[in-house]
């Protein structure tokens, strides 16, 4: 890669590198949950539903709210007074509540851990198969695991091999070179390449190459990105002109019970493409003999 650069996970990605070592676990119990954030510090909350977020009109233009795959970024601009936020399921309509207050940062203040919301049921069956009262579940893992095998893969890429941290039940999959990914980011003038993926129970992580080639600096929007994906998160969030040093990072697509080629929507021939198919055959009317 060009950029060595300290890992930046940029929006609808997961976590920064430092970040994503620790979740701080709050449990929905009706109770409005506090969620403090730091002026100018993205904070992940992860609920893992489909949800829409209500936002006051208050803090509207204050507070940046993004949401994808089961994960909110926050991001306060400037300081913000206790404010309530709805977290509303797309699905079912239920509704959980949390408060926010950004703070400027402070000198030596480490970054904020992403939160994860669990909610009363899900914890009170883990207790009870921890009591043998019902069948053992599998334990609810600290980190998520999107994060878990993002972090993965980009040690892989861009730290050195002796540091990279060893997850058990990680495995290598298969990733063809050659995937075509014209459909992936097909507003932005980027080439594309399948470099390699990983698996973790039903999770895979493909890392793609992205390098610009416009003479210009293009920012990376996760929205401008097709396909079927759980989460995803670039190496840095911009790309420098073609030919300096900046232009080329990578992304990492984490997708469920499938790999990268699933996940891919499909190409749609051009148009012209269609103007240049060969004229129908008419027989006159008279049925073929």
């Amino acid at each position: 890669m060009n950029r060595l650069l300290p890992l930046a996970l940029a929006t609808f990605a997961l976590a920064s590198f430092s970040a994503a070592h620790a979740t701080e676990l709050l449990r929905w119990e009706k109770l409005p949950l506090a969620v403090p954030l730091v002026v100018d510090q993205e904070r992940i909350v992860f609920v893992e539903r489909n949800v829409r977020v209500g936002v006051p009109a208050s803090v509207g233009s204050r507070l940046r709210v993004q949401s994808a795959a089961g994960a909110i970024y926050l991001l306060a601009s400037e300081p913000i007074e206790p404010t309530r936020l709805q977290l509303q399921d797309a699905d079912n309509g239920t509704v959980i509540l949390i408060d926010i207050a950004a703070e400027p940062s402070q000198d030596g203040q480490p970054p904020l851990e992403p939160v994860r919301i669990i909610e009363a049921a899900a914890s009170a069956t883990q207790t009870d198969a921890d009591d043998g009262s019902t069948a053992a579940t599998p334990p609810v893992r600290e980190t998520p695991q999107p994060v878990i095998l993002t972090r993965y893969a980009a040690q892989n890429l861009y730290a050195p091999l002796r540091t990279v941290e060893p997850v058990p039940g990680v495995t290598r999959a298969t990733l063809r070179r050659d995937l075509p990914l014209d459909s992936l980011l097909p507003t932005l003038p980027v080439q594309a390449q399948a470099l390699t993926a990983w698996r973790l129970d039903d999770l895979w992580v493909s890392a793609v190459r992205l390098r610009n080639s416009a003479a210009h600096w293009l920012d990376l929007d996760p929205r401008a990105l097709q396909g079927h994906f759980l989460t995803a998160t670039f190496q840095h969030s911009t790309l420098g002109p073609s030919g300096t040093p900046d232009d080329t990072t990578v992304v990492y697509l984490v997708t469920r019970g499938h790999g990268l080629a699933q996940a891919l929507l499909p190409a749609i021939a051009p148009i012209d493409a269609a103007l240049n198919l060969p004229a129908p055959q008419h027989d006159g009317g008279r049925d073929a003999q």
